[in-house]
């Protein structure tokens, strides 16, 4: 009897320890890998849903990250951690890191030089330019230091105008800059001394403007500045009214000859084209020789370049705007010249070297300061030209929400474009992106393209009236173009959200 009483207990047990198990699994499963990690499963799913059957994107790579802006929660992600190609959101980066280093009130300054005597109001002497990377310097600019050079008394320099570049090292071009892009505005050459021909301050760069001529003769050229720096070759011809606008601009490699061809229609408006020069440096020094001679000053010598002394006394200095200025043109139109003169300038106020290399090397540990993960990123400019750069899209979401913390931060939120605001310098290069909405979504954002890459970045708005951080990285496109089109229906999905 006891030996079948054990039995039983036995049994009891042993079926009280398998339902104990069978609950277990019911109530319990192990909580598998979260590649979207939101918590607001609508806007999850409309984005998976876009990313799969978006046709733009059929054999194309998509990097999404998108955080909250309060608390730097990842919202959601979709290859978040692979490094993909940024374009021009790389500036995103330089600037941050500018500020950071150079602060908000840095400027750049420009400065007149001699070892030489001033007597009878004659410069017994070589006139140094020095530049230390100003890519603000106007026509304007140096016809100020003309004239407080004049008031100096001197108006005659018996020696030679020298031009010092050595601020910077010697490489005009960033690692990966292609050949073809060399006479393009975004692709000029950087120097410590160079000049910009307007307030958008292409640095290195002049414009050339076409305009009707008679009906079957050439079209009229003109330039900005009006300088015999560069030689134009016209091949233009005007056609009836009715005809096609085709002008074609490219300046010969190691010149400064360009060459302006194609049909131009009667009755078209002007069309103008910024174009590199070769030798921003002499560019410069052919302009402040200029402005010399306006104010009635000799130059008896030739423009050369050359390197002042430390000892040699400085006659006259021109300052930039500052900074927090030069952020607006610089991100609002995505200056590439103004984000390698950052880079190489980083790299002389830290390490004394302004080089690519060093300013780098800047970048970096701003970086690591901010908590990115610099092992997951290849930097190899500033402006983000590169093909060769990479960096995942948490990385970037993450350094937007850490720069918030910092006291130049309004000054970075500012200089980013906002979309559909028609002012070039608060809409920028998202002026005509999300114009009939611009009312109801609200982006401030850094755009970027390549070829086969479309790149966007920044804060928007959600109809709860929180901030979400954002960063689109779209690379392997047929068409960079079309990638707007995905990157402003995710913006739609973000802004309609309740928080």
């Amino acid at each position: 009897m006891n030996e079948i009483l054990k039995q039983k207990i036995t049994l009891i047990i042993l079926f009280m320890f398998v339902s104990i198990l069978a609950l277990n699994a019911l109530f319990y499963t192990e909580e598998p890998p979260a590649k979207a990690v939101s918590s607001q499963v609508g806007m999850q799913e409309e984005i998976n849903g876009l990313l799969k059957t978006e046709p733009i994107l059929k054999g194309a790579l998509a990097g999404i990250s998108i955080r909250s802006a309060e608390d730097g929660k990842l919202l959601y992600e979709h290859n978040g951690g692979i490094r993909m190609q940024p374009a021009s959101v790389l500036k995103l980066l330089t600037a941050a890191a500018s500020l950071s280093v150079l602060g908000e009130d840095y400027r750049f300054t420009t400065e007149l030089l001699t070892e030489g005597k001033i007597t009878g109001g004659t410069l017994l002497g070589d006139l140094y330019l020095k530049g230390k990377g100003n890519p603000t310097l106007l026509p304007a600019d140096f016809a100020e230091m003309a004239k407080k050079l004049k008031n100096e008394g001197i108006m005659k320099i018996d020696g030679d105008l020298i031009t010092d570049d050595s601020w910077y090292d010697d490489v005009r071009y960033s690692e990966d800059l292609t050949w073809n892009d060399e006479h393009q505005y975004y692709g000029a050459q950087i120097s410590a001394l160079t000049a910009s021909p307007n307030k958008d301050y292409d640095a290195g760069t002049v414009i050339v403007n076409v305009s009707q001529g008679k009906k079957g003769a050439a079209a009229e050229i003109s330039l900005e500045p009006d300088t015999d720096f560069v030689t134009i070759v016209n091949e233009t011809k005007t056609v009836d009214s009715k005809g096609k606008q085709d002008i074609r601009f490219e300046r010969e490699h190691g010149t400064n000859t360009i060459k302006v061809t194609g049909t131009f229609p009667a009755d078209s408006p002007k069309t103008r084209e910024w174009v590199a020069v070769w030798n921003p440096t002499h560019y410069a020094g052919s302009l402040f020789k200029k402005a010399l001679e306006e104010q009635g000053i000799q130059v008896v010598g030739k423009i050369k370049n050359g390197k002042a002394s430390n000892a040699m006394p400085v006659l006259i200095f021109h300052k930039s705007l500052p900074l927090a200025e030069l952020m607006i043109p610089f991100m609002k139109l995505s200056n590439n010249g103004h984000a390698e003169v950052l880079i190489k300038e980083m790299g002389k106020v830290v390490h004394g070297s302004g080089s690519w290399d060093k300013g780098l090397e800047v970048v970096a540990d701003e970086l690591e300061r901010f908590g990115i993960d610099t092992s997951q990123i290849v930097l190899r400019d500033g402006s983000g030209i590169s093909h060769a750069n990479l960096i995942p899209a948490n990385e970037m979401t993450k350094l937007l929400f850490q720069v918030q913390k910092e006291k130049w931060f309004p000054v970075f939120l500012q200089s980013l474009p906002v979309a559909g605001e028609k002012d070039r310098m608060v809409g920028g290069t998202m002026r005509n992106r999300l114009k009939d909405e611009s009312q109801r979504i609200v982006v401030q954002a850094k755009t970027g393209s390549l070829t086969g890459v479309s790149t966007l970045a920044g804060y928007v708005k959600t109809a709860g009236g929180e901030t979400v951080i954002f960063t689109i990285l779209l690379n392997n496109l047929l068409d960079d173009r079309n990638g707007r089109e995905v990157e402003d229906q995710i913006i739609r999905i973000l802004a309609k959200q309740p928080r």
